[in-house]
């Protein structure tokens, strides 16, 4: 017996799909998307109310699903809610959104009017009027005024439609397959990740054969958070062939654009042909921006870990763009912006992805700039991070800020509107946005960038209300700086006010604490002033949503203030302690935290496999001991951890070319390179040639001798954007075995430097 089984994970649309088809194939339909946008003006409207309980939100965006022309009952509600009628009743009096909520559609169990008799007051439910919006739309009632037909029981948060994803449209096509004997379809409902019921659907709704070479949905029916599959069988055909071979195409926008999809992007019955286009695509516009000698002297190790981390960099984020479900726009549209932990952006760290994206594709990078700009202009706010059309959870401060920062001061412009990058970013620091009580972080959502727009007191209070603190502030200040990079360019005027809120760290920095015999670090501090007693922070609980730190301990999130490193170094000490306080991070058996899946198995403070040390070995820069940033093992505790969206193998890439950004600065600190010659295609068309003469990493000669920049003696550990990679040039530096302190100019900037 041959069987074939394909799959899908999809979610309910936010409008029905015959309504989707009708949109992308008549444009025109204008009626159409200003229903669909004046859906999601409700649900903002519903979400952002200041008074409604959590349950009257419900009530209300499960009542935005009955569509125009049906209609039903308190108890079908109430069932489906898993509450009682006179609740349902008591959650529609006083309508505020009536009749954009159409709590006229809900009858009486007999399919009565029900409610009171009367006129349409302040939005109540009076019968003279409901009667009448029900006929306008289309309702017939019989000689004893009860409503005709069958009531309307599909019910949908639209909560979930609206943020987290829209229809999907799958078609399968077969070839060389005869009809199957049967086909079923299966839906399995998943409600909080914990599956509930599944269900077989019989005969099938979903998937229709057309004999004999084509498969593909044809009758439309949308399941909540669903997973949705179908099974072919041929039974006991003996001349079903061994092979089955399909082609399927997916859209989030049409039956049409979906069959278009089969035969544009995969043209060919033949996997080989495929597989041929494929590595071609990736050759052309990946892996040959980076170019390094691949003959028998090169250590392939090194070519393996290169080239494998410019393909994983590359798998996220998501060109959407003609695929957006959600609104009509002129501009690219983006999603899959899953860059660490759960889907945050986690900008001082991850960024560096992003950065790697602008040097090698900023016509790509330009246009995903464009499309986080134009969430923000369509749902409200940057997003921290976003899969499957939905801002994510907000893990610390406004991230989505420090991804646009970078880029604006690296100096990508093209067509980015940054009067309105710069708009959402000061509405992400002073806008308080609505709560969508998940069950993770009952605070509002991205409610963290409240701490942006306080100060003194009033910061300390509330950072002492919200889970991990010491990880909110470290991020929070971050967005700051980030402001403050734009501002100076857009509105001058707020650049200082933005670069003072960036000092907020200092505010929770206990200098009397000791650990390790060093003093001084990020601390939790209460109102009144005082710190946490017996705190210790080479622990924090369980490092996990509700500890005072995330995925690490405060030991190492304390090093991470990129933007003002001056402070930092003169709140630890100075340059010989804070050099003596780096050591101690990589000091094998001083971790005491059991970091799970993060740590790795490392015992070393300092964990490469997790983003909050991504910068820590390069902190040797700020006092000149440039040299003290080499060190790396091709081992298991010595690489990265898992690719978290290509982050880490993004910090990876940077190694092995020899330098490293600093992430909304446009600066970037001086390594080592682990090929003889590189050969990168930055901006477009212009090349970076960087050499390293000496190299020999298995005799231990990698230690930078000296440095020249475009052919000039360079006396500094970091150089610009500007210097190599916005017209090319050149990066030659001369290795050898012996540690050398050959940097004698400035060390690297800190643009945040205040203190409070």
């Amino acid at each position: 017996m041959a069987t074939a089984i394909t799959s899908m994970a999809t979610a309910t649309p936010t409008l029905d799909l015959t309504r989707i088809q009708n949109k992308s194939t008549q444009i025109a339909g204008q009626n159409k998307l200003e229903e669909k946008s004046q859906l999601h003006k409700t649900l903002f409207r519903i979400t952002s109310h200041p008074t409604l309980t959590p349950f009257r939100r419900r009530v209300y965006r499960i009542l935005m699903s009955v569509p125009p022309g049906r209609w039903t009952t308190y108890s079908a509600i109430s069932k489906h809610l898993n509450s009682g009628p006179r609740a349902i009743g008591n959650a529609m009096k006083n309508n505020p959104f009536a009749p954009a909520v159409p709590c006229h559609r809900v009858l009486a169990t007999d399919r009565s009017l029900g409610g009171y008799k009367g006129e349409w007051v302040n939005g109540g439910e009076y019968s003279t009027e409901k009667m009448k919006l029900l006929l306008d739309e289309g309702v017939e009632f019989d000689g004893n005024g009860k409503a005709m037909g069958v009531c309307f029981v599909d019910f949908v948060d639209f909560q979930t439609v609206v943020n987290r994803a829209a229809a999907t449209i799958v078609l399968m096509e077969r070839a060389k397959i005869s009809t199957p004997a049967s086909v079923d379809t299966a839906v399995s409902r998943m409600w909080y990740y914990i599956p509930l019921t599944s269900v077989r659907i019989s005969p099938p709704t979903v998937i229709l054969i057309k004999s004999p070479c084509l498969i593909y949905m044809s009758d439309f029916r949308a399941y909540e958070r669903s997973r949705i599959g179908a099974l072919f069988g041929w039974g006991n055909d003996t001349t079903a062939p061994r092979n089955i071979i399909s082609r399927i195409g997916v859209s989030f926008m049409s039956i049409d654009t979906a069959k278009d999809y089969i035969t544009t992007e995969i043209p060919t019955w033949s996997v080989n042909n495929t597989v041929t286009d494929a590595i071609h695509e990736w050759n052309t516009d990946v892996f040959s921006k980076i170019r390094v000698p691949t003959d028998s002297s090169a250590n392939t190790t090194n070519l393996r870990l290169l080239y494998s981390s410019l393909y994983f960099m590359h798998l996220m984020s998501s060109d959407r763009t003609g695929e957006n479900p959600l609104w009509i726009s002129d501009e690219p549209f983006w999603d899959d912006f899953y860059t660490l932990y759960l889907f945050s952006m986690e900008g001082t760290y991850s960024a560096v992805r992003s950065v790697s994206t602008h040097v090698l594709q900023p016509p790509y990078y330009e246009s995903m700039i464009r499309g986080l700009i134009e969430i923000y202009k369509h749902q409200g706010y940057l997003p921290d991070g976003r899969s499957g059309n939905w801002n994510g959870l907000v893990q610390g401060g406004s991230n989505g800020d420090n991804v646009l920062a970078d880029a604006y001061v690296k100096g990508l412009r093209g067509s980015i509107n940054w009067t309105e990058g710069y708009a959402a970013m000061v509405k992400d620091a002073e806008v308080t946005p609505y709560n969508t009580f998940d069950p993770t972080d009952l605070h509002p959502a991205q409610k963290k960038v409240e701490v942006l727009s306080m100060t003194g007191r009033n910061l300390v209070t509330y950072l002492l209300t919200i889970i991990h603190a010491v990880f909110h502030v470290q991020l929070s200040i971050a967005s700051m700086t980030s402001l403050s990079q734009v501002a100076a360019g857009i509105q001058p005027a707020d650049k200082e006010k933005y670069v003072n809120r960036s000092a907020g760290w200092q505010l929770i920095w206990d200098h009397d604490v000791t650990s390790l015999n060093f003093t001084g670090f990020l601390a939790p501090r209460f109102a009144n002033g005082s710190y946490q007693d017996g705190y210790d922070p080479l622990y924090c609980g369980g490092c996990e949503w509700s500890s005072i730190a995330y995925e690490g301990v405060p030991w190492e999130y304390t090093f991470s203030i990129p933007h003002d490193v001056e402070t930092l170094i003169d709140f630890m000490g100075g340059p010989f302690t804070f050099d003596s306080r780096l050591d101690k991070m990589f000091e094998p058996g001083v971790a005491k935290q059991n970091l799970g899946v993060n740590g790795a198995g490392v015992t070393t403070l300092m964990n490469i496999g997790n983003e909050p040390d991504f910068g820590t070995p390069y902190l040797y820069h700020y006092v000149n001991k440039q040299a003290k940033s080499y060190s790396f093992k091709d081992a298991a505790y010595g690489i990265p951890g898992n690719s978290d969206a290509g982050a880490m193998n993004s910090w990876l890439l940077w190694q092995l070319v020899g330098l490293y950004p600093i992430v909304t600065q446009p600066n970037y600190l001086i390594g080592s390179p682990w090929f003889p010659e590189i050969n990168m295609t930055v901006n477009g068309n212009k090349t970076l040639r960087i050499t390293a003469t000496g190299s020999d990493y298995n005799e231990g000669s990698y230690y930078v001798q000296s440095v020249r920049v475009n052919g000039k003696e360079w006396d500094k550990n970091w150089l610009t954007h500007k210097d190599i990679f916005v017209d090319g040039g050149s990066l030659d530096f001369v290795l050898g075995r012996n540690m050398t302190l050959w940097e004698t100019g400035d060390a690297p900037p800190s643009p945040g430097h205040v203190t409070l």
